[in-house]
């Protein structure tokens, strides 16, 4: 999606509420230590009169970012995101009635709580106050965005994503989402998770590359720019791509969450994917166009 974002017009405003869930998997195909800002989703309308949110990568930290009627809330994360090779499945479960400050925003990663989201001491955080109404989609007309960062220009997410859900007034643990596998114990996708979507809530790209809000509410997406590409890499079906950090002499160019390989026209190169291993039997395709 490194040129591609997915974009709905609000129809119906929401109340500012108190509770939200966002969930979604997401492999990066960028590392980038900068201080640009990769957006995942985000709300754009009310960004110019003080009102709006945005969830992504900033310096390979994961953001969260809500305003509502000039009072800013954020958390940055200490854990830095540089595995290429697999998905995060990321929640964030907003509750801003929870007495204890760092459990108004709780943040799961592959079904982990990550802990007091206060604590980091590089950038400043800043909770929401208690029983704080936040600001997601306020005003008819507003622009929900998938891929890109909001007002931030062309921040565009580099990656693949899958079975997007936006919970509007309610708040949920990662396990309505996930659960770990009694054989791997590995953290496994619930395809189908029960759970109430409220006015703007939606579910898209369960089935592939399709935009259609799968929650019952119609909320559907579309693609505004780019090409949304269709890959069998998945959260139930991990492929080995392309790995960045080893892409040599001259780099190339790589798209499609890192499983298409651009060469320099006239140069002599070769890359390395994320699978590694020191036996066994393995198999792969490579399709030269």
């Amino acid at each position: 999606m490194a040129t591609t974002n997915l974009t709905r017009t609000i129809g119906s405003a929401s109340t500012l509420s108190t509770k939200a869930t966002i969930s979604f998997w997401i492999k990066k195909s960028l590392i980038d230590s900068s201080t640009n800002f990769y957006g995942i989703l985000s709300s754009n309308g009310g960004w110019n009169d003080g009102s709006g949110f945005a969830i992504g990568w900033r310096e390979d930290l994961l953001v969260w970012y809500n305003l509502a009627n000039g009072s800013g809330y954020r958390t940055y994360t200490n854990r830095k995101f540089r595995d290429t090779s697999g998905y995060y499945h990321i929640v964030y479960k907003i509750d801003t009635t929870q007495a204890s400050m760092q459990d108004r925003v709780t943040l799961y990663v592959n079904g982990e709580d990550q802990g007091d989201l206060t604590s980091n001491t590089t950038i400043a955080n800043a909770m929401p106050s208690q029983n704080a109404s936040l600001y997601y989609f306020l005003d008819n007309g507003d622009t929900c965005q998938i891929g890109r960062g909001g007002n931030a220009g062309s921040t565009y997410f580099d990656g693949s994503m899958s079975h997007i859900h936006f919970i509007d007034g309610t708040a949920y643990d990662a396990t309505a989402f996930g659960e770990v596998d009694s054989t791997t114990g590995q953290w496994k996708i619930n395809t189908s998770p029960s759970v109430t979507y409220g006015t703007n809530g939606f579910f898209i790209l369960k089935d592939g590359n399709s935009v259609t809000d799968q929650s019952g509410n119609t909320n559907n997406f579309t693609v505004s720019g780019g090409t949304l590409t269709k890959t069998e890499d998945n959260p139930s079906n991990v492929f080995a791509t392309y790995n960045p950090l080893g892409n040599f002499f001259p780099a190339d160019t790589f798209s499609n969450g890192n499983t298409t390989q651009t060469t320099n026209a006239g140069n002599y190169t070769y890359n390395i994917s994320t699978l590694g291993a020191s036996d066994g039997k393995y198999y792969c395709e490579i399709k030269n166009s």
